[in-house]
């Protein structure tokens, strides 16, 4: 049993984390949220009092300044909060600094996203196996829980996949886990999290195919599939943090992560990348001055908090499964789907934020309960997933299931073809308006537009 929680962090997830944790503080104690920035703190605190989720009164929810890559400071703000339980909600370049301070302290540690060395990109896979798994006999001889990833993606679909092996297959020959964001924030171009770990995640494809790590171009592999809510969407074969753990957890002969990106995001992605603008090393100006181009395109993007007020639209995350039960052929679509705007009404976040913010605190909560209690450190498929989705489904995040005919209009075929098959039908056209921008997008986009200047009394012929 444990209690009080140390979040680490002020950005979207952070937020979200926050709300949650103070709307379940009679099971989580008090709770302190800890970040270079403490005036991001506070209106994070004032988000919550707003919307008056202090579910008890009587625990504090206060904040406190901290650098979270000095490891003596965090142990010393954990000791002092008397925290027992820590969310790493701050950049991925912190976790093992985060990880370390709980270690000296004996806090259990839970984060949703792998750790990243500023000076590398894409390492090689398994990632784990580069930084936390090393880590992971001392936590064993320490008998400190640590949980990695229990976001959504890493988090959630990791579940999915134990779910999976669970309840509905014998044997499985694939899991293809898919991810849109069928949303609108309305601005011409923005992330929904992190620009800088967004453009970073996307430098290469590695992805787990016949139980081997192989490599494609980003958005070489693209296909289309009509979701349930969101409906029919783009998705491109992508490198993901779980696949780093479920290929060596989960039996399974592939698993592959797919992302949903329309036309106009890989048109500006592949434009800055192409300049040079997503670099993560420094290049020096002609005044002498050192700058990173990525760190440079992040300051001039919106900020992802700034997108929830008028976000509107769904997404859906979900692991597409197949094998086989009782001898038969199985195919199920296990997901959850998350409203925008439904997001903003409850704790003033978007939906990308809500869906990474949410697990983390029901994680806490089965830690603080002693349901999970693993004393090591595990990735999220290797615990029981049925309480993690019960609480899920009670605290915001229902999840659904669906069987799918094998076979049928509504089944997924991930498998990749050679990649000049791939690279043919995975082109992207867009259609560029220098005077207004917002209707270079796609059909739907523009139709949209050209409605609206119809509505004006324009002539509709605009390009």
């Amino acid at each position: 049993m444990k209690k009080n929680v140390l979040i680490i962090g002020a950005g979207g997830v952070a937020h979200v984390a926050a709300h949650k944790a103070a709307m379940n503080n009679d099971v989580l104690g008090d709770i302190c949220i800890a970040s270079r920035t403490p005036a991001k703190c506070d209106e994070i605190i004032a988000s919550v009092r707003r919307k008056n989720h202090v579910k008890d009164p009587t625990k504090k929810l206060y904040s406190r300044p901290l650098d979270a890559l000095d490891i003596p400071a965090t142990a010393k703000l954990i000791r002092e909060t008397g925290s027992e339980i820590v969310i790493n909600l701050g950049n991925a370049f912190i976790n093992m600094s985060v990880l370390e301070a709980c270690l000296e302290t004996g806090a259990v540690y839970l984060d949703t996203a792998i750790h990243e060395d500023p000076d590398k990109v894409c390492e090689e896979p398994p990632w784990y196996a580069n930084y936390e798994w090393k880590r992971r006999d001392r936590c064993r001889a320490q008998g400190l829980t640590a949980i990695l990833g229990v976001g959504f993606d890493p988090g959630v679909v990791n579940a999915y996949c134990a779910l999976a092996v669970k309840r509905y297959f014998d044997s499985i020959d694939t899991i293809d886990i898919l991810d849109v964001n069928a949303g609108s924030h309305g601005k011409y171009f923005a992330t929904n999290f992190d620009p800088e770990i967004n453009f970073r995640e996307f430098i290469k494809v590695w992805t787990w195919i016949d139980r081997q790590w192989k490599e494609y171009p980003t958005h070489s592999v693209k296909r289309t599939y009509d979701f349930p809510v969101a409906g029919v969407c783009p998705i491109y074969l992508n490198g993901h943090d779980e696949l780093h753990s479920l290929s060596q957890n989960i039996d399974a002969n592939s698993i592959r992560f797919w992302m949903g990106f329309g036309n106009h995001y890989i048109n500006v992605f592949t434009v800055l990348r192409t300049l040079g603008f997503l670099s993560h090393l420094p290049v020096t100006l002609t005044t002498g001055q050192e700058v990173v181009p990525l760190k440079v395109v992040k300051a001039l993007l919106p900020d992802p908090k700034t997108l929830a007020p008028g976000y509107t639209g769904k997404t859906c995350i979900g692991n597409f499964v197949k094998g086989s039960k009782d001898g038969k052929p199985r195919e199920v679509l296990i997901y959850q789907v998350s409203d925008h705007h439904a997001c903003y009404e409850e704790v003033e976040s978007q939906g990308i934020s809500y869906t990474a913010g949410v697990p983390p605190v029901a994680a806490a909560m089965l830690v603080a309960q002693g349901v999970w209690a693993p004393r090591t450190m595990v990735n999220v498929e290797e615990l029981d997933p049925e309480p993690f989705i019960a609480i899920l489904d009670r605290i915001g995040l229902p999840t659904e299931v669906k069987e799918i005919a094998p076979g049928s209009k509504d089944s997924f075929d991930g498998t990749v073809r050679d990649l000049q098959t791939e690279l043919a039908a995975s082109t992207a056209t867009v259609t560029v308006s220098a005077a207004t921008p917002l209707i270079a997008l796609d059909k739907q986009a523009q139709a949209a537009a050209l409605a609206v200047d119809l509505a004006k009394g324009g002539n509709g012929t605009r390009k």
